[in-house]
C-alpha cells in the first residue's frame, strides 16, 4: 500500500460563466468548489521538513478560482476537468483529484445540487 498525503481546500465560492439555459449563459453564476488532492509524499515528515515536500494549499485555491477569462463552460463538469488538468500539470506528484461543485443559484431551500468528479493521473 502506498502512502499518500491528502490536501484539502473546501467551500470556495467562485463566479463562473456556466450553464445551458438562456438565463444562465449571459452572467457568471456562483459555484461552491471543494478539492481533495492525493499527493505522493515522503516516508516521514519531521519538524524541519520544507514546503517542497508537500504542496502549497494556495496552488489548489488558485486552480479552482483563476479560470480562463471569458470562457463559458457549458457544463460544470468542464469546470471540474479544467481544475483537474491544471493540478496535474502543476505537479507530477499529484495522483488523484476530487472536485465537488455545487450550483448555488439553483438551491431553493439550502440544498446542495451539483457534481463530484474524481480523476486519477494516467
Amino acid at each position: 500500500m502506498e502512502d499518500r498525503l491528502q490536501l484539502e481546500v473546501h467551500d470556495l465560492e467562485v463566479q463562473v460563466l456556466t450553464g445551458i439555459y438562456s438565463e444562465e449563459t449571459h452572467l457568471p453564476q456562483p459555484l461552491r468548489i471543494s478539492l481533495t488532492v492525493d499527493l505522493d509524499c515522503p516516508e516521514h515528515y519531521t519538524p524541519d521538513t520544507p514546503l517542497s515536500a508537500s504542496k502549497n494549499y494556495l496552488d489548489l485555491k488558485h486552480a479552482a478560482t483563476v479560470l480562463p477569462e471569458g470562457v463559458h463552460f457549458t457544463l460544470i463538469e468542464g469546470v471540474a476537468d479544467h481544475i483537474c488538468d491544471t493540478l496535474f500539470l502543476q505537479d507530477q506528484r499529484v495522483r488523484r483529484v476530487k472536485v465537488k461543485i455545487v450550483k448555488l443559484a439553483i438551491a431553493e431551500e439550502g440544498e446542495a445540487i451539483g457534481i463530484t468528479l474524481v480523476r486519477h493521473r494516467r
